[in-house]
C-alpha cells in the first residue's frame, strides 16, 4: 500500500513538472473567472493561478456579465462571461525559454457588470514595445484580435494602458509559440526584386480565408485559427466554382505540414469557370478591407485537387495579382513534379497603400495563349505589418503629405485639377513604359544565340556578348556585375572576410544599406561551374531558418558569384579555435548543434527525395548575431537515393577528416554520411580543437582516433575543452559522448538518423537549461548563456543565419581519393 502511494505521488510529480515545463511554451488564460475552462482542446486557466512573476492579480479587479443571453453563441462563449479590469498601467511578463515567433490572441466583449460598464473603457495594448491597439474603444460585439511577433528576449511583455480617467479590460488571452516553419524570415516585395525582413515587425491578422465557399473552425486547425469562407469577399461569384477533394491532399508530396494550413483548406478551392470558354481571360477576384499606410504580408495557398492528368487541354498555369500588380506565375506542373494534391504556398509583401481608400484586391487568372486554363486558389492570409513607429494602429499612420490617418481634408478645385493633370502624365508615362517593356522582352527572347565551352560545361552568350551561365532567371535574382562591384568597392581586398577552395568571400553593402556576403569563384578554383550551379539550384529549392539564405547570384562575363545575407558572428569553427573570438559556453554549443541538426534534418526529410549535404563541417556552420546556427555551402550537395534504393553511387567529395569511411571506401553516399560528418563536428564542439592538428603529438593528431580511444577508457573529461571544465555534469557529458560515438560508427546502418540525433540533442539542451535554472535558484549561476535562441521542437523548421566574418567559407584541405 505504501509503495502504491509512493508510485502515485511520483506520477503526480512528473505530471506537475511536465505542466510547469510547458507553461513557458503556451499560456491560455480565462480572466476574471475562478475556474478553468476547456475550449476546443485548450484549457484556459483562471488568471488567479498566474504566478506573481507573470502578473499580480491583486492589482486588478474581476467582473462578470449580468446578462448571459447577450453572449455570442459557440464554444468560446464561456470565455466572454468574465473579464479583468485594470485601472492603472499593468504589465504581464510571460517567461520565454525558447525564442522565436509567438502568437497572441486577445478576447474582448464589453458587457455590463454590477460594478462597471465595459463599453466605456478606453485603453491601449502593447507587446514587446509594439503598439497593438491605441485608444481602443471596444465595439458592442465580441472581438478576437490576433497578432504575431518574434521574441528574442527571455520574457514576452504585454501592457494594458488605460486612458486618463478610464480603464482597460480583457476577457481571455492566448500566448503560444508557433512552429518555426510557419512564418518566413523575409518575403519578396511585390513589384520589386527586394525582400523585406519580417522578424523585426509585429503582425496583425486582418483576414484568413478558405476558398471553396466553406469556413474552417478553430477546432479543425492545429493552431486554432479561424478561416472564414471566401463567399463574403469574392467579386462576380459566377466566375468561380467551389471544389472539394479532401482525400487528394498529400502533405508529404508538397514537403510541408498541416500546421501551415489544415487539410480543410488545401482540400477545398475556388476555381475559374473555363469549361465552356477555352480562351477565357477572366479573373477571379476577392476584395479585402485594409488600413492605408501599412505594409501587408500576404500568403497564397494552392493545392491541385482538380486534375490528375496534365494533357494539352488541361494546363494548370495561371497568374496571381494583388491590386492589379503581378505577384507570380504559378505552374502547378512544377510543384512536386505535378503530383496531385501537393500543397504549395507563395509569400509576398505589398508595400504601403498611399491612398486613403483601404482595399486590397486579390486576383487569379489564366495566362495568355493557354487553352482551357485551370486557375484556382485554396486559401489566402492577409497580415498587417507594424510601421516605422512600431505600431499596428491606424492612428499612428502618417501619409507622404504629412497628414495623419485621423485628419480630414476638404479637397479643393485646385487639388482636383492637380490630380487630374498628374493622372494624365501617369497615363502617358505608362504608355511609354509599356512600349519599352515590349521591345525589351522581344530583345530578351532573341538572346542566348551562341554557345561556347568552358571545360565540359556550357556557358551561353547573349547578343551583347555578355557571358551567362544560366539561361533562365527562374533560379533566383541575378545581380548585375556592376552592382556587385559597387557593393564591394570593386572587390577591395580589405573587405575579404574569408578564403576557401572556391575563392574569396567579401563583405559588401548594397545601396539600401543591406549588408551582404559575396562569394566569388576564383578562375583557378578546383571547385568548378558544376558546384556553382549546384549551390544556387539547391538554395533556390528550400527556405529554412537553419539553412543559409540565398540573396542572388551573378554570372556575367563568366563570373561565378553567389550573394548571401551577411552574418555577424562568422563560423562555428572560429568560436571553437583558431581565432581570437570569445569561446562559446556549453549551452551555446548545444544550441548550435541543435540548430545545425535541424537544418540537416530538414534537408534529409523536407522533400520527396533527401538532399545530402556532403560537406558538413564546423567551417560550414555559420552563426548570426544571436549565435543561431545555419548550415552553409551546398556546392557538393547531392540528391539522395530513390525510394527503392538505399544509397547513391558517386565519386567521393568532401573535406578531409569529415568523410564517412563507408562512403570513402565504397563510394556509396547516404544521409548517414552527413550523420558521420556531424559526429565529427560534435567532437570539435566538445574538444575545442581541429579535426587534424599536425602540431600535436602523433597519437593526438587525429581528433577522432584520440578522442574515441579516451572515451572507450571512460576518460571523458580529458578530451573536453579546458574552458568548459567544471561546467558540464558528468552524466550529461556521458550522454553527449554516447550520442557522438553512435554517429561515428563505421557502418552507416549503426548510426542514428538525423531526426534521432536531433531529438537527443534537444533533450540534452533541455536538461542543461533545467540545470541552469536550478543553479540560479541556488544563487550559483552557470556560464553565460547570452544569445540563446534555440527551440525544442524535434521537427522544428525555421530561423535566420547567413554568411560569416573570418574564414566564412574556408575549406579544409580536400584530398582526392586515389
Amino acid at each position: 500500500m505504501v509503495n502504491l502511494k509512493l508510485f502515485t505521488l511520483w506520477v503526480l510529480a512528473i505530471l506537475y513538472s511536465l505542466r510547469v515545463s510547458s507553461a513557458s511554451e503556451s499560456f491560455f488564460i480565462n480572466f476574471g473567472s475562478p475556474e478553468n475552462v476547456t475550449v476546443n482542446n485548450r484549457t484556459f486557466d483562471s488568471d488567479n493561478n498566474l504566478g506573481r512573476e507573470i502578473f499580480d492579480s491583486t492589482r486588478a479587479t474581476s467582473v462578470n456579465t449580468t446578462d448571459t443571453n447577450s453572449l455570442p453563441k459557440g464554444d468560446e462563449s464561456t470565455l466572454f462571461q468574465t473579464a479583468r479590469v485594470f485601472t492603472e498601467e499593468s504589465r504581464f511578463r510571460f517567461p520565454i525559454e525558447q525564442h522565436g515567433w509567438f502568437l497572441i490572441r486577445l478576447y474582448f466583449l464589453p458587457f455590463l457588470s454590477s460594478s462597471r460598464d465595459l463599453t466605456t473603457a478606453r485603453f491601449s495594448v502593447l507587446a514587446q514595445n509594439f503598439t497593438l491597439i491605441r485608444d481602443y474603444k471596444p465595439s458592442k460585439t465580441s472581438v478576437v484580435k490576433e497578432y504575431s511577433l518574434n521574441v528574442s528576449t527571455n520574457n514576452l511583455s504585454l501592457d494594458f494602458r488605460p486612458e486618463t480617467g478610464s480603464f482597460a479590460f480583457v476577457n481571455a488571452l492566448e500566448v503560444f509559440r508557433i512552429p518555426e516553419n510557419l512564418l518566413p524570415e523575409e518575403a519578396g516585395l511585390i513589384g520589386t526584386q527586394k525582400n523585406l525582413k519580417l522578424r523585426t515587425h509585429a503582425m496583425e491578422t486582418v483576414s484568413r480565408v478558405n476558398m471553396g465557399n466553406l469556413s474552417v473552425s478553430r477546432d479543425q486547425d492545429k493552431l486554432w485559427r479561424q478561416w472564414d469562407s471566401d463567399s463574403e469577399y469574392i467579386v462576380e461569384a459566377h466566375f468561380g466554382t467551389p471544389v472539394m477533394n479532401l482525400e487528394a491532399v498529400n502533405f508529404s508530396a508538397g514537403g510541408i505540414k498541416d500546421d501551415i494550413a489544415p487539410v480543410y483548406v488545401y482540400g477545398t478551392a475556388t476555381r475559374l469557370n473555363s469549361e465552356d470558354n477555352p480562351t477565357t481571360n477572366a479573373n477571379l477576384t476577392w476584395t479585402f478591407k485594409i488600413e492605408p499606410g501599412f505594409d501587408y504580408f500576404v500568403r497564397f495557398h494552392f493545392c491541385n485537387i482538380i486534375v490528375n492528368s496534365f494533357g494539352s487541354k488541361r494546363q494548370i498555369v495561371f497568374d496571381i495579382f494583388v491590386n492589379s500588380e503581378k505577384v507570380e506565375s504559378i505552374d502547378m506542373t512544377e510543384v512536386a513534379n505535378g503530383t496531385l494534391g501537393a500543397p504549395y504556398f507563395v509569400d509576398a509583401v505589398m508595400r504601403k497603400a498611399r491612398s486613403r481608400e483601404g482595399a486590397l484586391n486579390l486576383s487569379v487568372g489564366g495566362v495568355m495563349d493557354v487553352s482551357y486554363p485551370i486557375s484556382f486558389i485554396n486559401g489566402f492570409e492577409l497580415l498587417k505589418l507594424s510601421n516605422d513607429k512600431r505600431s499596428l494602429d491606424a492612428s499612428d499612420v502618417v501619409f507622404p503629405d504629412g497628414s495623419s490617418r485621423n485628419k480630414s481634408s476638404n479637397p479643393s478645385i485646385g487639388l482636383i485639377a492637380g490630380l487630374s493633370a498628374a493622372l494624365c502624365v501617369a497615363l502617358l508615362f505608362g504608355v511609354v513604359m509599356f512600349s519599352w517593356c515590349v521591345r525589351k522582352r522581344r530583345r530578351r527572347n532573341r538572346q542566348m544565340q551562341t554557345v561556347h565551352s568552358r571545360g565540359d560545361e556550357q556557358i551561353r552568350k547573349n547578343e551583347t556578348g555578355e557571358s551567362l551561365i544560366f539561361s533562365s532567371s527562374k533560379i533566383g535574382y541575378r545581380f548585375p556585375l556592376a552592382l556587385i562591384k559597387e557593393a564591394t568597392d570593386d572587390f577591395d581586398e580589405s573587405l575579404v572576410i574569408g578564403v576557401g577552395g572556391f575563392g574569396k568571400v567579401y563583405k559588401g553593402v548594397l545601396r539600401d544599406k543591406t549588408e551582404i556576403a559575396v562569394k566569388r569563384g576564383a578562375p583557378q578554383s578546383h571547385q568548378g561551374l558544376a558546384e556553382f550551379k549546384t549551390e544556387i539550384e539547391m538554395l533556390s529549392q528550400f527556405r529554412h531558418r537553419h539553412l543559409v539564405s540565398l540573396i542572388g547570384y551573378c554570372d556575367e562575363n563568366s563570373e561565378m558569384i553567389i550573394v548571401y545575407e551577411y552574418m555577424e558572428k562568422g563560423t562555428l569553427r572560429n568560436h571553437l579555435y583558431d581565432s581570437d573570438n570569445p569561446r562559446l559556453s556549453w549551452r551555446q554549443r548545444l544550441e548550435v548543434c541543435v540548430g545545425a541538426a535541424r537544418g540537416l534534418h530538414y534537408l534529409h526529410t523536407g522533400s520527396t527525395r533527401a538532399i545530402i549535404h556532403r560537406d558538413v563541417k564546423s567551417a560550414n556552420i555559420l552563426l548570426d548575431e544571436n549565435f543561431m546556427a545555419k548550415v552553409a555551402d551546398f556546392g557538393l550537395s547531392k540528391t539522395g537515393p530513390d525510394l527503392d534504393q538505399t544509397y547513391v553511387s558517386t565519386a567521393v567529395k568532401g573535406s578531409f577528416g569529415y568523410l564517412d569511411p563507408e562512403y570513402l571506401t565504397r563510394q556509396q553516399l547516404t544521409e548517414k554520411s552527413d550523420v558521420y560528418s556531424f559526429g565529427v563536428v560534435m567532437l570539435e564542439v566538445l574538444c575545442g580543437r581541429p579535426v587534424i592538428d599536425p602540431s600535436l603529438p602523433r597519437e593526438e593528431v587525429n581528433l577522432i582516433e584520440w578522442a574515441m580511444k579516451l572515451v572507450k577508457k571512460g576518460k571523458l573529461e580529458e578530451i573536453m575543452d579546458p574552458i568548459l571544465e567544471g561546467k558540464v555534469k558528468l552524466e550529461e557529458l556521458k550522454k553527449y559522448c554516447e550520442v557522438t560515438e553512435k554517429c561515428l560508427a563505421q557502418n552507416g546502418i549503426d548510426r542514428p538518423t538525423m531526426g534521432d540525433l536531433l531529438w537527443n540533442l534537444e533533450f540534452m539542451l533541455q536538461v542543461q537549461a533545467k540545470d541552469e535554472k536550478a543553479a540560479m535558484v541556488d544563487d550559483k549561476p552557470e556560464a553565460s548563456v547570452a544569445g540563446s535562441t534555440v527551440q525544442f521542437s524535434v521537427n522544428g523548421v525555421g530561423d535566420i543565419a547567413g554568411v560569416s566574418m573570418s574564414k566564412v567559407f574556408a575549406q579544409m584541405v580536400r584530398e582526392e581519393t586515389r
